[in-house]
C-alpha cells in the first residue's frame, strides 16, 4: 500500500486528482496524462488505493553521486513515468552508476534487461570489455549471438570466434578447427572445455 509524506494511504483517486492537476499545471501533455493514468488504473492495487514508485537515495555522495539510490515504477508528482536511478550503486528502471542495475541499465558494471558499460550483462549487452548475454557486444563478448575481438557463443562472430556457428579469422565451429583457434582457446579459455566436446579442441 502507497503512502504520502505524512505516512497516510494514497488512494486511486488521490492519485489521479494528482495527474489532473500536473495535466493543468503544464508538468504533463495530454498524451502522457493518458499514458500515466492507463498505466495507473492497470497497476496492482489493494482494494481503493494504488502502488507508488520508489524514490530512495544515499544522504553520503562520492564523486558527486549518492553511495546508492534506488528508483522504480512512476512518480506523478515529478512527472515520471520509469524511475532512473543515478549512484554508485544504483537500481532502478533505468539506472546509471558505477554498478548499474535495471531495465536499462549503464555503468561501468552493468547488469539488465539492457546494459551498457564496462562488463555487461544482460538480455541485450554492451561491454566495452566483457559482454554476457542474449545477444552481446564487446571486447570479449559470451552470448547466443557473440560479435567481439573474441566471441563465443551459438552463433559467434569475431578476430578469434568459437560455437555452433563461427565466423572470424580464426575459428573453432562444428565446421572448422581453425589450428591457431584451438591453441588460443585452450590456451586463454580452457574452462570452455567442460562446456564443449573434447573432440572440437583437437586438431
Amino acid at each position: 500500500m502507497a503512502l504520502d509524506t505524512g505516512g497516510r494511504p494514497i488512494s486511486l483517486s488521490q492519485e489521479l486528482e494528482r495527474l489532473a492537476k500536473l495535466r493543468t499545471d503544464g508538468l504533463l501533455t495530454a498524451e502522457e496524462f493518458d499514458k500515466a493514468k492507463k498505466q495507473l488504473l492497470s497497476s496492482p492495487t489493494v482494494p481503493g488505493f494504488v502502488f507508488r514508485g520508489v524514490r530512495r537515495q544515499s544522504t553520503r555522495t562520492f564523486a558527486g553521486l549518492p553511495l546508492w539510490s534506488i528508483a522504480i515504477g512512476p512518480d506523478w508528482d515529478r512527472g515520471e513515468m520509469r524511475g532512473h536511478a543515478r549512484g554508485i550503486f544504483a537500481l532502478g528502471d533505468i539506472a546509471t552508476g558505477w554498478f548499474a542495475f535495471g531495465g536499462f541499465a549503464r555503468g561501468l558494471i552493468a547488469i539488465g534487461g539492457l546494459a551498457f558499460g564496462l562488463v555487461a550483462l544482460g538480455g541485450g549487452a554492451v561491454g566495452i570489455l566483457i559482454a554476457l548475454g542474449g545477444g552481446a557486444l564487446g571486447g570479449i563478448a559470451f552470448g547466443g549471438a557473440a560479435i567481439g575481438l573474441v566471441a563465443i557463443g551459438g552463433g559467434a562472430l569475431g578476430y578469434y570466434a568459437m560455437g555452433g556457428a563461427a565466423a572470424g579469422v580464426h575459428t573453432v565451429s562444428a565446421l572448422n578447427r581453425d589450428p591457431v583457434a584451438v591453441e588460443f582457446f585452450q590456451r586463454y579459455f580452457s574452462w570452455l572445455e567442460l562446456f564443449f566436446r573434447a573432440r572440437s579442441w583437437r586438431h
